[in-house]
């Protein structure tokens, strides 16, 4: 019936449509866009159909006139630039690195991309995103060449044209929609095994095709640039990756920065970032588990004036939850006992599922139980490149503190 609490989350323009909340499926094939109906038959949305998913449609459109086509696909995309780009990223920087579409937040569930000088990475997620991929394909190639023609070619030979297009789909959620594993070229030349980015006046080297998601943590972008005045005298940047955090720590001569990684070919590009950055001596590397590692910090008795803890997602289900929760309590309950008084934690969570709220009552559990008392001097979130949707609360999932230990 109309006005039910199944139907109130489309009607508020949420993109999902969950499998419990659909009555019945008349006519209809996995893949398929579908004129989605209220009980009464009245008309809400068109969208991307898969019974093989919890969330069984997704919403293309809530404009009943608007077709879904290659049309379609190009003023999506037209208008996520041009979105980017009036909030100050400047898509025709020769080593430009962006996030051009963010899925759900710019009106195209399951698909994901990123600029990376000459190259753009895509990530097609779900069924009807990667049944709709030939489409987008051509449409990047038109738009990418109208807006960037007049590009000059940088030293290193970015800039100009568009030199290829690389799909990494190697991602477990795909498996939820019943697809496979694939990454491969999709237009053009495969991108070198390292391309080199400028973020901030800072370079760095990104691995496109084996790094974590599209091979950069561009949504940390302006956060690596608002945590940088607070890391000062000996940091620890725990889940280093390739280095951003620490590279920004080590602008000020006077510090130095252990940079702690699970994975010793993510800590190989990071030497060599802060080799690009002439910050070699800053920095010292450690391949190890994080939570060993600080627990034999505080065995041994060392100390750190700043701490940057940028974990990976913990949790990627509803099961996943209160496990979740526990590890990030631990790893900041550590943090906590490794800093010197009037240091600074720089802390954050990459879980949708753990609100902004639950995590900062998590951090204070972790600092009560580790007897320190702190303030919150900043709040962080994505960077404006990954938009959040008023209707969409699940885009919001990076959320960050930083936290001055008294």
């Amino acid at each position: 019936k109309r006005g039910t609490l199944r139907e109130k989350p489309l009607r508020n323009h949420h993109p999902w449509i969950f499998s419990g909340a659909i009555a019945r499926v008349e006519n209809a094939n996995d893949g398929d866009t579908v004129e989605v109906y209220d009980a009464a038959g009245e008309w809400l949305a068109r969208a991307s159909y898969n019974s093989r998913s919890q969330i069984a449609a997704r919403v293309w459109t809530f404009e009943r006139e608007e077709k879904i086509d290659r049309e379609f696909f190009k003023r999506r995309l037209r208008r996520a630039l041009e979105i980017r780009e009036s909030v100050g990223v400047n898509s025709r920087s020769p080593l430009r690195a962006f996030r051009w579409v963010n899925a759900e937040s710019d009106g195209l569930p399951g698909i994901f991309i990123d600029s990376y000088a000459d190259f753009i990475v895509a990530q097609f997620l779900t069924l009807g995103a990667e049944l709709h991929k030939k489409e987008v394909v051509e449409s990047l190639l038109e738009i990418f060449d109208s807006a960037r023609v007049d590009t000059p070619p940088s030293e290193g030979g970015a800039g100009g044209g568009l030199r290829g297009i690389y799909e990494r789909g190697d991602v477990d959620v795909r498996k939820k929609e019943g697809l496979q594993a694939v990454t491969g070229v999709l237009y053009g030349a495969e991108p070198p095994d390292k391309i080199e980015i400028e973020e901030n006046g800072l370079r760095f080297l990104v691995d496109v095709k084996r790094g974590h998601k599209t091979g950069f943590y561009l949504d940390q972008r302006l956060n690596r640039r608002r945590a940088a005045p607070y890391l000062r005298g000996e940091v620890l940047n725990a889940f280093a990756y390739t280095g951003g955090f620490g590279i920004y720590a080590a602008q000020n001569p006077d510090t130095r920065v252990v940079n702690l990684d699970a994975s010793a070919s993510s800590l190989d590009l990071a030497r060599e970032n802060f080799s690009l950055n002439g910050m070699d001596a800053r920095a010292e590397f450690l391949v190890a588990d994080a939570f060993q590692k600080l627990r034999e910090f505080r065995a041994e008795g060392r100390r750190f004036d700043s701490i940057v803890l940028d974990p990976p997602k913990f949790a990627s289900s509803q099961a996943q939850l209160e496990r979740a929760l526990r590890g990030y309590k631990d790893i900041n309950l550590l943090a906590f006992q490794l800093l010197r008084p009037g240091g600074t934690l720089v802390t954050f969570s990459c879980s949708g599922l753990v609100s902004a709220d639950l995590f900062q009552k998590v951090i204070f559990g972790a600092a009560r139980d580790a007897a320190r008392e702190g303030l919150i001097v900043e709040k962080l979130l994505q960077a404006p490149d990954h938009p959040i949707s008023l209707a969409f609360p699940e885009s919001e999932y990076l959320k960050g503190l930083i936290v001055r230990v008294l």
